[in-house]
Formats: structure tokens, C-alpha cells, sequence
């Protein structure tokens, strides 16, 4: 037996944000999660007290958005059971009280994102992007007009307003820092119109982070930033004494904010802090006492927590995964530890079928092994590499890598520099080393599974998505280690794709590989475009039609050359998909090309899924 593409596709990705809301019946859980069997839209769940669950959000409506084309907070409950939202077709506001959503904002350029309901006001704070051009706007729930509470930085999140409505807060951060680089935590006052009056600097700086920050009472918020080097949550008075760090750890209590909104702690209504902390071995779910400094875990089997957490009635509401179960909405007591899953029970395979991971580190890179069913001696192996680069891969349940194990093919997850959950320092080996450290840390790790008599040298792959796409073909080009590589998406000349890539990280390769054009003997020597013909093995990539971060034609140049040179390739596209796949055929279509191109390059036999014709072995 093996796992299905199917099975996959039905239980591919997780609740991406909740919301506990306190009731006279109890304590009500809000999530959003992905539909890839209604063509990949984002419906938001309400579950009720009496466990009951209900879609808040209509068929054909869809909770996203395209702020910083990753997207922000989409949606938030209203008092009494109402919804607002952000809707993908149109990227406009909307409010739901009845059957039919009620646009609260006009057509046209604007974009939406990291809703807010700032307390005692009728309104939804959001920032809003026209173009390349982001400010923190009230948008008023009857429908009237806008009004901007301020321009600031180039790129805002995390607007919150004093308890005593005084004040404003936000975060905010310039070219060429990304968030995981410096940002500054701004407050300012609040004038009787509405707008923000001038701001000042509380925490924060060009090398500081700050990622999240909440009000503690009219004179202090909670922030987690990283002057340390660890994302460590502090308190920070409003008057500009010097902050206090309340978990001086060496453990991240933050995340890299790729799409703001995120939330890694939340202030129950008694002050503790409930905390998402850990590394990227394993992220636990804990309570904070912010006057003595005690952290007490709340236990559970998960070894991940998402990045989305919410505090209500003595109760946190939380996202969470273990080796063996995918991402779920879990209710956590803060007192008892009592852990409910309230989300709805997804379709798993037989647990026989899903590999044991372990974490392990190969000459200082970390990574997580998941071996082939029936392991006996050397067995071909995939290198997933995350994107990102600012990113990682937790361990949990991931049923895309249960495919390939439960039909006798290993992987392994690699958290190679540059990756998050391990401190700025590990974070920061990657800065102006992108397609050098990545590219050798992954090559360590799979010579590390040969040495260990766990992996064929002779059959070895590598993949990944987007930034793990770039570190997929340059590990092919630049070394002698894989026999393939499939790139989802894939970044294949940094040079030309930073000219063309969104505002977002129009940037970012200044830290990554260097500024321009001071540094473009790096970018040409490390480009896979132009060093096509160095290409190890063949290469399968993958993209979608409508990808906005990274045009298909960065696919469509890197293929060319690959033929040009005499190498094997073959190119997949996908309508109507972006940068990521969403739809349910999308998936199923991926994991058996994929499937197919490993039988090809290992020798296997791959039954069950159609044929892959690789370009230059016809």
C-alpha cells in the first residue's frame, strides 16, 4: 500500500489564522482554511460553543489577499457574529451580517490586508497598498469613506491602538532591510480626527527585529524582537525607559513575518501571556507570567505550532501538528491543559504508512529525516529544501513527504543557514552567501545520509519551492551530488529576477547576495541560467501561470538552456495557479509528474501514475 496523490490533495496545507471569541454560551473559535476541492479559495469556519462548526464565509467567496503578494490578515469576526473580510477576485473589503457579503470599500487598485478591530470603534483597521505605496487606513463598517491613520515606513504591519485609545501603535521597516533584518516599533498619538499625529522610535533599529507587539495597558507593550539574537518577547514602556527582556532564552518566541498579521503570542484577560516558542526542531505552546517570569508549558503531543494564536475566556486557541496528525485548531485550557481539537477530523492514511522523523544535525546544519517504508540498507533519497530562504521546515505530519516515503523513497528536510527557529546568527550565515551556504549545506546533509549507510550515492535528488526552487537547479549546477532536481517555481537568475519580482523583495538579494550593481560577478557566478551547462542531472520544473513573485519565465529561459546544452529537462505550467499550488488537480498533476521523474532518474518502477517524457531522452 502507498499513499494516493488524492489523499494529499485532501489534506494539503492548515489553518492559517484563528481567533477566540468570549460569549455568554462560551468561548467561539474562528479559523480560515484551504478548500483545494473548491478550487483553492480560503473559507473562514466559525465553531461554535456547543461544538457545532459552520462555514462563516459563502461558497465562491475567497479570504485572501495580496498585500506584499504573500498576504496579510484576511478576515476578523465582528461583535454578534458578522464577518469582514478581504475577498481574492476583487482584493476589496467587505462586511458579512446576512447571506450576502456588502463591499466596504471601492473597486479599484487597492489592496487589503492585516485586519485589525481596534475596541469601542466602528471601524476595521488594515494597511492598504495602491501600487508600491502602503499607509494604515480606518475603513468605517457602515460603508463610509477611508481615512488614512498614517504614512510611515514603506512597509507597515501590526497597527494597535491603546487601551485608553490615546495611541497608535505599528511596525514598519524600509528598503533594503526585509522584517527578519530591522524594523522599528513606532507609537504615536492619536488626534481627535482620527490620524496619527508624529511618531517616535520605541524598540527596534536597522540589525532589530521586531515582529509582534501588543498593548499592555495605557504606559507598556509586550514586543518580541531580537536584540540578543534570539526573537524573545519584552516588555516596553510607552515613556522610553529602558525595556525589560521577560524570556531571555535562547529560543525564538517570534517568527519571520512574511505575511503580517502573524501572531505568536496573545494577552489573555488576566495578563499572561499565552507563547508560541521553541526552534525548528519543535514549537511549543506555553503561558507566560509576565510579573515573575515563569513559563509553563502546556504540554500536548504536538511538536509544531503554527504562527497563529488567540486568547479567550481562560481558553487559547492555537494550530497544531505532530508527526502523525496535520495541523489542527486545538482549544487549550490555561489552567487545567485540557486540549480540544475543534477543527474538523481530516482523512489519514493508515498510520503504518507514515514515516517516524528525527531530528539530527550533519556537521552544524540541522535537518529532519523521514525514512522510506521498509528501510534496509541504502535507499534513494530527496533533499526538500524550504523556500523562502528566511524560513523553515517544522516537524509534523506532511503527507506530500509521506507520499514519496511510503513508496520507498527518503527524505530529507534540510534547515540549512539562512533558516529561521535557530537565532540570528544561523539566520544571518546566509547574508550575501545565497547559492553558495544553502547549496553546501544541502550537499553535507546528503553526503551525511551516504556516510551514515542510510542513502544510495547514486540516488539522490533534490527539490524545492520558489527560494528552495533557486537552491534546487544551483545545487545542480554547482555541484556533483544529485542525480536531479525538481523545482517548483524556482528563482533561476537572481540578476533578472530582481528586476522584475514584486516591491516586496525587489531588495532582498542586497542581503542575500549583494547589492547592484557593486556585487554582479556574484550574481553571474552563481546563477543557474548561465551555468546551465554545468547541470548534473536532469531537472523537472514546475510553475504556475499566474505567479507574481516569480514570473514563469525565469522556468521557460532556464529549460532553453538546459536544451541548449544537451541536458534533460521538462516543464510543466499551471493555469490559474500563483506561487504555490492551491487546487486540488494541481496537486494530484504535481506529485505524479514528480513521482514520475524519480522512477526515471532512480530506476523505479512508478505504477499508477502516467509517464514523464524528459526533453533530450526522447
Amino acid at each position: 500500500m502507498s499513499i494516493r496523490p488524492i489523499d494529499v490533495a485532501r489534506t494539503d496545507g492548515g489553518p492559517q489564522w484563528v481567533e477566540a471569541v468570549d460569549t455568554p454560551s462560551g468561548v467561539e473559535v474562528w479559523w480560515d482554511e484551504p478548500r483545494p476541492h473548491e478550487g483553492g479559495r480560503r473559507c473562514v469556519v466559525r465553531r461554535l460553543p456547543d461544538g457545532s462548526r459552520v462555514d462563516a464565509l459563502p461558497e465562491g467567496w475567497n479570504a485572501r489577499n495580496r498585500l506584499i503578494e504573500y498576504g496579510g490578515r484576511s478576515w476578523r469576526p465582528l461583535p454578534g457574529g458578522g464577518l469582514v473580510f478581504t475577498n481574492w477576485s476583487d482584493q476589496r473589503l467587505y462586511r458579512l451580517d446576512g447571506d450576502a457579503p456588502v463591499p466596504l470599500t471601492e473597486a479599484g487598485p487597492s489592496r487589503y490586508g492585516d485586519l485589525y478591530l481596534p475596541p469601542g470603534r466602528d471601524e476595521v483597521w488594515a494597511v492598504r497598498e495602491i501600487d508600491d505605496v502602503r499607509d494604515l487606513v480606518a475603513v468605517p463598517l457602515d460603508g463610509g469613506p477611508t481615512r488614512v491613520i498614517t504614512k510611515a515606513q514603506h512597509f507597515l504591519m501590526n497597527p494597535r491602538i491603546s487601551p485608553d485609545s490615546r495611541h497608535v501603535s505599528w511596525i514598519g521597516w524600509n528598503h533594503p532591510n526585509m522584517p527578519w533584518d530591522g524594523t522599528e516599533l513606532c507609537v504615536a498619538e492619536l488626534r481627535e480626527d482620527g490620524t496619527a499625529g508624529p511618531y517616535r522610535v520605541l524598540a527596534g533599529g536597522p540589525a532589530e527585529s521586531v515582529t509582534q507587539a501588543e498593548w499592555r495597558d495605557a504606559t507598556a507593550l509586550y514586543a518580541v524582537t531580537d536584540p540578543t539574537g534570539w526573537w524573545n518577547v519584552h516588555l516596553i514602556p510607552l515613556d522610553g525607559s529602558p525595556a525589560r527582556n521577560l524570556t531571555p532564552m535562547e529560543l525564538e518566541f517570534g517568527a519571520a513575518a512574511w505575511k503580517p498579521g502573524l501572531a505568536c503570542f496573545a494577552v489573555a484577560d488576566d495578563g499572561r501571556l499565552v507563547v508560541v516558542h521553541g526552534t525548528a526542531d519543535r514549537r511549543r505552546l506555553g503561558v507566560l507570567d509576565p510579573a515573575g517570569g515563569e513559563l509553563r508549558e502546556l504540554g500536548g503531543a504536538a511538536t509544531h505550532w503554527a504562527s497563529t494564536v488567540s486568547v479567550a475566556g481562560g481558553r487559547a486557541a492555537a494550530v497544531g501538528a505532530t508527526p502523525n496528525t496535520p495541523l489542527e485548531v486545538t482549544l487549550v485550557g490555561l489552567d487545567d491543559g485540557a486540549h480540544e481539537v475543534v477543527s474538523a477530523p481530516k482523512p489519514l492514511p493508515d498510520r503504518d504508512l507514515l514515516p517516524a522523523p528525527e531530528a539530527v544535525t550533519v556537521e552544524g546544519v540541522h535537518a529532519h529525516l523521514y525514512p522510506p517504508a521498509g528501510e534496509q540498507g541504502p535507499s534513494p533519497y530527496v533533499i526538500f529544501v524550504h523556500g523562502g530562504p528566511t524560513g523553515n521546515m517544522p516537524i509534523m505530519l506532511d503527507l506530500e513527504i509521506a507520499y514519496f516515503t511510503s513508496r520507498g523513497i527518503g527524505v530529507a528536510v534540510v534547515n540549512y543557514g539562512g533558516s529561521t527557529g535557530y537565532g540570528r546568527a544561523y539566520r544571518e550565515r546566509l547574508r550575501h552567501q545565497w547559492g553558495v551556504v544553502d547549496v553546501h549545506d544541502c550537499a553535507k546533509v546528503a553526503r551525511g545520509l551516504v556516510e551514515m549507510g542510510r542513502a544510495d550515492a547514486a540516488k539522490l535528488a533534490i527539490r524545492g519551492g520558489s527560494a528552495g526552487g533557486w537552491t534546487t537547479v544551483a545545487a545542480l549546477v554547482h555541484s556533483d551530488v544529485f542525480a536531479g532536481g525538481v523545482a517548483h517555481y524556482a528563482i533561476t537568475d537572481p540578476e533578472s529576477w530582481a528586476a522584475e519580482t514584486h516591491d516586496f523583495e525587489s531588495r532582498y538579494l542586497d542581503g542575500l547576495v549583494g547589492p547592484l550593481p557593486e556585487t554582479r560577478d556574484r550574481y553571474t557566478e552563481r546563477s543557474p541560467l548561465l551555468n546551465a551547462f554545468k547541470a548534473s542531472g536532469p531537472c523537472l520544473m514546475l510553475h504556475g501561470l499566474e505567479d507574481a513573485i516569480v514570473d514563469v519565465g525565469q522556468a521557460e529561459r532556464f529549460t532553453a538552456e538546459l536544451d541548449r546544452h544537451g541536458k534533460e529537462w521538462a516543464l510543466l505550467t499551471f493555469p490559474g495557479e500563483q506561487h504555490g499550488w492551491r487546487r486540488e488537480e494541481t496537486i494530484v498533476a504535481v506529485l505524479e509528474a514528480e513521482l514520475a521523474f524519480y522512477g526515471l532518474i532512480f530506476d523505479m518502477e512508478t505504477p499508477g501514475v502516467p509517464p514523464l517524457t524528459l526533453k533530450g531522452r526522447e
